[in-house]
């Protein structure tokens, strides 16, 4: 795997990584009528994870390792900041598995991160509708922000 492929896959599973812990994190502040979705996004980022560790395995890359916590860019006290939170938490991986996309040639690599990048878009709109954040969703899903 090329060094710029490799370094975008990690920072990928890095994001993957990170929403695993965000959505334990959530679950915290939000009513029981959430668990359903959260239990299923938390569920959706572990395969991704493990699907990428795989990947980078068979590769002969040895994956990053999850991180002992996460620092939130936001405290989450309530539940409007841990919607916010898991908006954020999808909207990083989907610039992440955007820049996998800009950076693979690789057609396995490349389905996989078009499969990630949906996935967390549409988690991500779906959060955002429940939130009452609008847009729904950005114009180019996987865009980083610019300020």
């Amino acid at each position: 795997m090329p060094q710029d492929t490799l370094t975008a896959v990690q920072a990928a599973l890095g994001s993957e990584h990170a929403a695993v812990w965000v959505y334990g994190l959530v679950s915290a502040f939000l009513p029981a009528n959430f668990d359903k979705a959260i239990n299923e996004g938390a569920q959706a980022h572990r395969s991704r994870r493990d699907t990428t560790e795989r990947l980078l395995g068979a590769s002969g890359a040895t994956p990053n390792p999850a991180e002992p916590a996460y620092l939130p860019p936001k405290p989450v006290t309530n539940q409007a900041s841990a919607l916010g939170l898991m908006v954020d938490a999808e909207q990083d991986c989907t610039v992440a598995w955007r820049a996998v996309l800009e950076a693979s040639d690789d057609t396995d690599i490349r389905t996989n991160a078009v499969a990630a990048l949906t996935e967390s878009a549409v988690r991500a709109t779906r959060w955002r509708k429940t939130a009452g954040i609008t847009p729904l969703t950005p114009s180019m899903p996987g865009k980083p922000h610019t300020t």
